[in-house]
């Protein structure tokens, strides 16, 4: 069975809320079902290219991922990464 994997890199504006916006994030474990997987990593290189935080999710279903992004929960930690990320670009695929 495909799965939906949806990847968030986010740079921040200040490097000093790392620690707390990689703990928001790890917030959302446990708390949407249609969360399959969740992975934050921190960047551990600080190169040019480097974004701060990459956030890693996993679904059933495109529809799953959908839910999950209108999900009360989500949108309260998108609420506060919008306030703290500089950018972010994302990628979606099907991974078997």
């Amino acid at each position: 069975m495909n799965m939906i994997t949806h990847i968030v890199f986010f740079k921040l504006k200040d490097a000093h809320n790392v620690k707390k916006a990689s703990e928001v994030l790890l917030g959302l474990k446990g708390k949407i079902p249609q969360l399959r997987h969740l992975e934050v990593g921190i960047d551990i290189l600080h190169s040019d290219r480097s974004y701060d935080i990459a956030l890693v999710t996993k679904f059933d279903s495109l529809e799953g991922m959908k839910a999950y992004q209108i999900h009360p929960v989500h949108e309260e930690v998108s609420k506060y990464m919008a306030s703290v990320r500089e950018s972010s670009v994302t990628v979606d695929y099907e991974s078997g």
